[in-house]
């Protein structure tokens, strides 16, 4: 479940918030969806810096993805890039992207943030 939480102006501006525009080679696209919604799975579950990640696939074009990603801060995102779940997606999945775009963004409304309930 998506929820939108009030924070403080101090740590909207801590948080580093970008997107990830990704087109899949079609033949690696279920195998694809398995790493993804396992690292993504992991990170929210394991890694108290990782506000969210939510990826989505576009319906008139399945092979391109837009992932919003929001991490408390830069140390957070910075750690995410080492833990073993997101090393196992990005290894994995090399052979299957055809292209990367990773676009630093800044929310229009910095008093809130948008994160992924953890379930328990």
């Amino acid at each position: 479940m998506l929820l939108a939480h009030q924070n403080t102006n101090a740590q909207s501006k801590e948080t580093i918030t970008r997107l990830a525009v990704l087109e899949i080679d079609s033949a690696y696209l279920t195998e694809y969806k398995s790493f993804l919604k396992e690292g993504v799975e992991q990170a929210l579950k394991k890694e108290p810096g990782v506000l969210t990640i939510y990826p989505m696939a576009e319906v008139l074009r399945p092979t391109h993805f837009t992932i919003l990603e929001v991490y408390a801060s830069k140390a957070a995102y910075e750690l995410h890039l080492k833990t073993p779940h997101f090393l196992k997606y990005k290894n994995g999945t090399l052979h299957m992207v055809k292209s990367l775009q990773l676009i630093n963004v800044y929310p229009l409304t910095p008093q809130f943030t948008i994160h992924q309930k953890r379930k328990e």
